[in-house]
């Protein structure tokens, strides 16, 4: 007979240990890295592409005035450069430079061999395929929420 599977306590254990996994491969900051929050703003502008401080902000749930200290030290490092808006010249559009999508990928290049290491180190043939069959399951489960 096939046993029941209790969808509530397998999303509350898939939460739980995605979320230490992701803790662990986050924990680990190299010397002159930027902070979480740095890395977090960063990592938008990379992927959304150049926006305004205010909506960086807004993205990210925090303040505007906790956003332009964030961007002040990441264009300081040159990782974002500002411009004027060429809608509105109050305001000014930040992007990340080629600086600072060069040291992200340098960093999560850095990541993935880390977690390389561990599965080549800990994990016999037969749970790395199970892991590998997990992935797509856990990508279609993200998209689905």
């Amino acid at each position: 007979m096939a046993q029941h599977i209790d969808v509530d306590e397998l999303a509350a254990a898939l939460r739980v240990t995605v979320g230490v996994l992701i803790r662990r491969v986050r924990q680990e900051p190299i010397e002159g890295e930027p902070t979480l929050t740095e890395t977090s703003a960063l990592s938008r502008l990379d992927r959304g592409g150049p926006t305004t401080t205010t909506a960086l902000a807004k993205l990210e749930q925090i303040s505007p005035q906790s956003m332009g200290a964030t961007l002040a030290a990441l264009e300081a490092r040159g990782l974002v450069e500002r411009r004027p808006d060429p809608g509105d010249g109050r305001q000014s559009i930040v992007s990340a430079t080629a600086r600072g999508k060069q040291m992200l990928r340098a960093r999560r290049s850095a990541r993935d061999e880390r977690m390389g290491h561990a599965l080549a180190a800990g994990f016999t043939r037969a749970e790395l395929e199970q892991l590998a069959a997990a992935v797509p399951l856990i990508e279609r489960l993200a998209e689905s929420i």
